[in-house]
């Protein structure tokens, strides 16, 4: 094990050495909690070869220092803390000192049932407007999914020759207008790509590099195009950019840039309503080691154990040679993991020894897409990959994959700490942290902090542990009010929350204090205005991180109240296929269509599903009538 700490990390294709334990620089935290009494209970491997002794250390979320740490024996490897109460959250630091001189740091964020978070803020959607009519339905249920998630969206269209100072004005502009809300921003598509600075950080030669840092960053001087951050970012940034994707080494017919684009906007859409469920385990493909104290692998091993538990790493074949393992590509290609992390020689398109082991030993960009590599959460350290606005960047490559892609960041030099997403915090929010980390967060060696060209490729608003929503929302206005009413969320939930707005866009308040455990809700308070409605399904989210209240997306529907709703009047007519219904109806509203044989009319029986009118008449056809001497049929709300 390598014990120098150095500055510039040469990057080399040999694989690291058998000895080389990286995950020995990382404290792999995880954490179980109960509430009677309220405890937290702190758990981690212990070392390799030896450790003296560990601190713990422990601060608010916000808190910018850790205070007095507690000292443990060598041999530990749990803690308890007793001193916390249910509904607040901490954040852990462990720091380990080993027998060889070289320590390991780890961060956890817990909490005992962390309270909801209804509002997330403001995000500024920046879209680059040469594809905004093809793309103008996906782009307007983005919108939809990011205000049924708590946000409130500000969107501008910009053209990708627009200079980068205009489009920052208008995300300053919108922050100076409420900087205590708006909190992020989101560039999709060729949204313009500011370089800056003179940086070397992979051995092959200074250069400007790209800057989303500098959207974020609502007062800092970037006249002299600083390599370093001229001041902390105030935004989340987030980058979904698939121009010149592919380029020079396409071997496969891909997607043209727009389709690219429309197949992640389904891809993030289908992640948030859990139309698809990922394994919560981790890929890592490691060739560097120790790197003489850099040990890039560091950011995977620290924290995939607070977002995945123990257990839940996966370790890829890293030999020259070929070898009964898959390798990390192939591996991908085969199965389906949450995250992933990989460092090894990289070109701007590839990562060495990391494909196949027949023609292509490297894996390259084409190979990721053609063969679609499958992991969610991607972290990558190579040459050339953080220059990510470049041709076929092997990153931006795992957001145009078919199924599952969504983020990737190049982490290591520095490190990343995205330890929150554990307790429901969003990916953008670790990236932000990562960007303005001095060494509140630490690593052995934690080289090229609040670098200029730290950025996160993906949407900055992705959570980990998305709720499955409820369905189709129906309103109805009434006398009394207005009755929502819903279909179950597929998950096992506590209940649902009901907001309201006077506008579809939000901001949107909260009508229940707990939540309803039916699936109907009635709003006495609702005046003589249209109102939007949303409703979401609630669990309480155990992580290995600590446990949370955590919402699905938002069924929303939009209801006059000043309409109230009439008695229905029901007629039936003979068609082709069947008895047609027909029946006066309420925008919005839901209804269903019970029959019964018997002359009482007690034995009521749904013959429809879920019907959500769309017109003020609504028609429904039983083709299923048989020769019956006689129906009787009654329309009601679900």
């Amino acid at each position: 094990m390598v014990l120098a700490a150095c500055g510039l990390l040469t990057f080399i294709a040999a694989p690291i050495s058998k000895a080389d334990s990286t995950w020995n620089y990382a404290v792999q935290i995880s954490a179980t909690v109960q509430s009677a009494p309220p405890q937290i209970t702190l758990t981690w491997p212990q070392d390799d070869i030896g450790a003296l002794r560990y601190t713990v250390y422990r601060k608010a979320k916000e808190a910018t220092s850790w205070g007095t740490g507690t000292v443990l024996d060598g041999t530990t490897t749990l803690y308890t803390d007793v001193n916390v109460v249910i509904g607040t959250t901490y954040e852990y630091q462990i720091v380990k000192d080993a027998t060889l001189g070289y320590k390991g740091f780890g961060y956890i964020f817990s909490g005992i049932q962390a309270p909801l978070i209804d509002d997330r803020g403001k995000l500024i959607l920046i879209v680059d407007n040469r594809h905004v009519t093809a793309l103008s339905d996906e782009l307007a249920r983005l919108q939809s999914d990011l205000t049924g998630d708590g946000w409130t969206v500000i969107r501008h269209d910009v053209s990708p020759n627009d200079t980068p100072s205009s489009v920052r004005n208008l995300i300053i502009a919108d922050y100076n207008a409420d900087p205590t809300k708006v909190s992020t921003v989101f560039l999709f598509g060729h949204v313009p790509v500011l370089r800056s600075g003179t940086l070397n950080y992979d051995g092959h030669g200074s250069r400007p590099m790209p800057a989303d840092a500098y959207y974020g960053d609502m007062n800092g001087n970037w006249k002299g195009n600083p390599s370093y951050l001229p001041s902390d970012v105030e935004l989340m940034v987030g980058r979904v950019d698939m121009f010149d994707m592919p380029g020079h080494y396409a071997t496969i017919p891909w997607p043209d840039e727009v389709e690219l684009l429309r197949n992640y906007l389904n891809k993030d859409h289908n992640f948030r309503r859990k139309l698809v469920t990922v394994p919560h385990r981790a890929l890592m493909g490691d060739r560097r080691g120790d790197a003489e104290g850099v040990a890039p692998a560091a950011s995977g091993y620290r924290n995939f154990q607070p977002l995945l538990g123990p257990g839940k790493i996966v370790q890829a074949n890293i030999d020259n040679v070929s070898a009964p393992e898959m390798r990390w590509g192939q591996m991908l290609a085969a199965d389906s993991y949450l995250w992933a992390f990989a460092t090894g020689a990289g070109s701007q398109s590839s990562l060495g020894y990391f494909g196949t082991n027949g023609q292509y030993q490297d894996l390259y960009s084409f190979e990721v897409v053609g063969q679609d590599a499958k992991a969610v959460f991607v972290m990558m350290l190579g040459s050339w990959f953080a220059e990510w606005d470049g041709t076929d960047n092997l990153m931006r490559a795992f957001l145009a994959t078919p199924s599952l892609g969504l983020t990737a960041c190049s982490a290591g030099m520095p490190h990343w700490f995205v330890h929150h997403m554990g307790l429901g915090e969003t990916s953008g929010y670790g990236t932000r942290l990562s960007m303005n980390n001095r060494t509140l967060y630490q690593s052995q060696v934690n080289v090229y902090t609040r670098a200029v060209y730290i950025a996160l490729m993906g949407d900055p608003t992705l959570r980990m542990d998305p709720v499955a929503p409820p369905g189709a929302l129906g309103g109805l206005s009434t006398g009394g009010g207005v009755t929502l009413t819903w279909p179950a969320s597929a998950d096992a939930v506590l209940g649902y929350h009901v907001y309201r707005s006077a506008t579809p866009g939000g901001p949107f308040a909260r009508l229940t204090g707990s939540p309803v455990p039916g699936n109907t809700f009635t709003d006495p308070t609702a005046a003589a205005n249209t109102y939007t409605y949303m409703v979401r399904a609630v669990t309480l989210q155990t992580t290995p991180s600590g446990s949370y209240f955590n919402a699905s997306q938002g069924a929303f529907v939009t209801v006059n109240a000043a309409i109230v709703a009439l008695p229905i009047q029901l007629s039936a007519n003979w068609a082709a296929n069947g008895l047609t219904l027909s029946w006066n109806s309420q925008i919005g509203a839901a209804y269903r269509v019970l029959a019964s044989t018997n002359a009482n009319q007690t034995d009521w029986v749904a013959v429809s599903g879920r019907i959500t009118a769309t017109e003020l008449n609504t028609s429904w056809t039983d083709a299923s009538l048989g020769p019956l001497p006689r129906q009787f049929y009654r329309i009601t709300s679900p």
